[in-house]
């Protein structure tokens, strides 16, 4: 990925980090959503399909982030 990010420009890096940014903290919020809808439903119903869903999305969360960790490290290389 990082030879990748080295065709970008640093315009173009800034803008990618700031939208990915943004779609972590949305994601991040849905996943924190889907957690407490679980626990409720776990409640209320006991276990299934709903109790483990989340599980599915933290994943996707974590290889956001490390991109951004990516994109980050490249854009103090070009200062």
């Amino acid at each position: 990925m990082s030879s990748v990010l080295k065709t970008y420009t640093k315009e173009e890096l800034l803008k990618k980090f700031k939208t990915q940014k943004n779609i972590a903290i949305i994601q991040g919020f849905v996943i924190f959503l889907m957690i407490l809808l679980a626990i409720f439903s776990t409640i209320e119903n006991g276990i299934s399909f709903q109790t483990f869903l989340p599980l599915f999305f933290i994943p996707m969360e974590f290889v956001m982030l490390f991109e951004m960790k990516k994109i980050k490290k490249e854009l103090a290389l070009r200062k």
